[in-house]
């Protein structure tokens, strides 16, 4: 049950009883204890527009509202704040290990998240890693609040590039299943091509034959694309990421609608042509000279540009999958191509007006020299080395902490948690915002980092095994007394909240720090509340609350694809 928003709509329908108007509640978490468990902060604008008094309205609302099986007691506050304490017995109730915190959303709607993305002509490295894990938090939050969620992994495998990557594969004979290294291999293919004139002749021959559909060259292709994506799907793997094999839908895809995408352009009267090329003006786009931008759909030359093809992939996702919302994770560079996207689709019909077109453009990776993060040599990092790297930091950490520990469960442990602080140290950050990565803070068993979270999960693991407790066997329900055992159980509630509004504005650092103030809570709790000690009923209830904590922790993180151990 979202709890803010059960309280919000009732306060608004209170206050529309009292005011004759319809205003909204603006219901929030309270800032302290004191001030209640949430506050409505609406009344007094309401007031301000009907010229009344805001203490005396919200006296008002309090006496309308309906609020009897939810809060304990409301109260007036300052210039007209509304103060709502939640009863011991909703908490009760809530918290009952039988009440599921997540439910599913009343209104679910079918989504495609476009994220990952990389270009099959190279392997993967450290700048596709923020499209791919936060795309994939949010496609798993979507889905765990109900929605029908289609994973669009949008690889590049079309281009000039090809042609020299196809031609160098069926000469050099290489036959294995998954190249060992695709950068080498590219950096191989382009020195001949560059170095070998007859060689750059036949890749240029090589790419007419493949947009043309040589059989031959079409195999070839085919070929160079399944070795690339499984390198692709090893990492994804390595990452815990739920893309497969499945959800790629490649540019390639797209390439038999590209003559209708301009067909239907013409139709619509919004081609012009530009030195030759078609392209589309419109008059929000302006550049210098106050003069409109070109969307460049077709070159002079015939060829097709990434435009035509994101226009294709508009048109089928509303045709074919039927998408209601559509989610774009890139990196922010690509912010005007998008507007440019979505307000052609718009225009040509490609999309209904009903229909949500949203990028969600991310900030850079950097070092903690501030600059783009790379190789000692220079060079851009693979995704592979990086997460290599994670785990031996990590295992070395475990090790240290944890040195008679057997080895299998150390290194266990260590890829649990090296590639989790990866992941929460990119998620945990606000994604419109470039962020510096740094080893020693990700790791860090302190602050708002994986490794904290996963610790503050296997302590609650530890305090039932020290007390031998069976947890599926105990009896009984949550009943908080001790001001820190409530302000846990409250922050609890909160679960459903947040993910709601991590679904509606694609920031999964929302999340993050909702569960690092649940660890965080946890711990306070767990210093001035004792459990295992702790007399009858009591006991029980704490215990209870700690199953609670350990399963929001668990289910947080798994949201974030990111995994737990049972001891650190």
């Amino acid at each position: 049950m979202n709890v803010r928003t059960a309280i919000d709509q009732r306060i608004a329908a209170a206050l529309s009883t009292c005011t004759g108007v319809d205003s909204p509640a603006l219901v929030q978490p309270a800032r302290k204890p004191e001030f209640g468990d949430y506050q409505a902060n609406g009344v007094m604008a309401a007031a301000k527009r009907l010229k009344t008094n805001p203490v005396e309205l919200a006296a008002q609302v309090i006496d309308t509202v309906a609020l009897d099986d939810i809060a304990a007691r409301l109260e007036t506050a300052g210039p007209g704040f509304i103060n709502i304490f939640l009863s011991a017995e909703f908490l009760a109730t809530s918290l009952d290990r039988k009440q599921p915190l997540v439910i599913q959303v009343d209104d679910p709607y079918t989504v495609v998240v476009d994220y990952s993305s990389p270009n099959l002509a190279k392997e993967m490295h450290v700048g596709h890693i923020r499209s791919t894990i936060i795309g994939d938090a949010l496609a798993l939050v979507l889905e765990r609040l109900g929605h029908k969620v289609i994973r669009k992994n949008h690889v590049g495998d079309w281009g000039t590039q090809f042609g020299m990557l196809i031609t160098y594969l069926s000469e050099t004979g290489e036959n294995s299943e998954v190249l060992e290294d695709l950068e080498d291999f590219y950096r191989a293919a382009k020195t001949r091509f560059d170095a070998d004139a007859a060689f750059a002749t036949r890749s240029r021959l090589a790419v007419v034959g493949l947009q043309g559909g040589d059989p031959e060259i079409r195999s070839h292709w085919r070929r160079f694309i399944d070795i690339s994506l499984n390198h692709c799907q090893a990492l994804y793997g390595r990452l815990g990421v739920s893309l497969s094999r499945e959800d790629v839908h490649a540019e390639s895809a797209y390439n038999d609608d590209l003559p209708t995408v301009i067909e239907l352009l013409r139709k619509q009267g919004l081609l012009e042509t530009s030195d030759g090329a078609q392209c589309v003006f419109l008059e929000e786009f302006k550049g210098k000279n106050d003069l409109p931008l070109p969307v460049i759909v077709q070159k002079s030359d015939g060829g097709y540009l990434y435009a035509t093809t994101d226009l294709a992939a508009v048109r089928h996702r509303r045709n074919e999958l039927k998408a209601q919302r559509v989610l774009y994770f890139t990196d922010a560079r690509q912010a005007l191509h998008f507007k440019q996207i979505f307000a052609v689709a718009r225009k040509a019909g490609f999309a209904d007006p009903a229909m949500s077109l949203e990028h969600h453009p991310f900030g850079n990776m950097l070092g903690k020299d501030g600059k783009p993060f790379k190789t000692r040599e220079g060079g851009v990092l693979k995704l592979a080395e990086l997460l290599d790297e994670a785990e031996t930091r990590a295992f070395e950490l475990v090790s240290e902490k944890n040195p008679d520990l057997a080895e299998d469960e150390r290194r266990e442990i260590a890829r649990v948690v090296g590639i989790g602080a990866v992941k929460y140290a990119d998620l945990s950050k606000n994604r419109t915002s470039d962020y510096h990565f740094d080893w020693d803070q990700m790791l860090a068993f302190e602050g708002n980092t994986a490794p904290y979270l996963q610790y503050a999960y296997t302590r609650v693991q530890s305090v039932f095994r020290r007390g031998n407790i069976d947890v599926d066997s105990l009896t009984g329900e949550i009943t908080p007394q001790e001001p820190d055992e409530r302000t846990l159980a409250v922050k609890l509630l909160r679960f459903q909240e947040v993910l709601e509004q991590v679904a509606a504005d694609a920031y999964p650092h929302y999340l993050c720090t909702y569960l690092y103030e649940l660890a965080s809570q946890f711990m306070r709790f767990y210093e001035a509340c004792p459990v295992l000690s702790a007399p009858g009923e009591t006991r029980v209830s704490r215990l209870l609350l700690c199953e609670r904590v350990a399963e929001t922790l668990k289910n947080g993180l798994g949201l974030l694809g990111i995994e737990t151990v049972e001891r650190m």
